[in-house]
């Protein structure tokens, strides 16, 4: 088990939106949308890159790096389109009575 952070009330968090997290020293791109909420690495694994500075692809639930254009799964964190080869990190998150936890492992 990892170290377990309390994000506050999801109505915080605005669906449709992305924030970067500092959590445990790692930056994290939290997205949520709708009722669902998602937390990835939020380094481009192709150009180093901050994602959560990108678009969000609602319907494909994927988050597009700014500089290059790939696209990550938020589910999986692995790239869906190029020049991007390599997965970022998918963090637990989960809303529980209203409030958001994520989990580091």
């Amino acid at each position: 088990m990892g170290t377990l952070h309390h994000l506050g009330p999801i109505a915080q968090f605005e669906s449709g939106t992305v924030r970067r997290l500092e959590l445990d020293g790692r930056a994290v791109a939290f997205v949520r949308l709708g009722d669902d909420v998602y937390a990835i690495g939020d380094r481009c694994s192709h150009g180093d890159v901050s994602l959560s500075s990108g678009e969000i692809w609602d319907d494909e639930c994927e988050l597009e790096c700014p500089k290059h254009g790939s696209r990550f799964s938020l589910t999986t964190g692995q790239p869906v389109t190029l020049p991007a080869t390599q997965p970022v990190p998918v963090y637990d998150v989960r809303v529980v009575n209203g409030e958001v936890e994520l989990e580091i492992s």
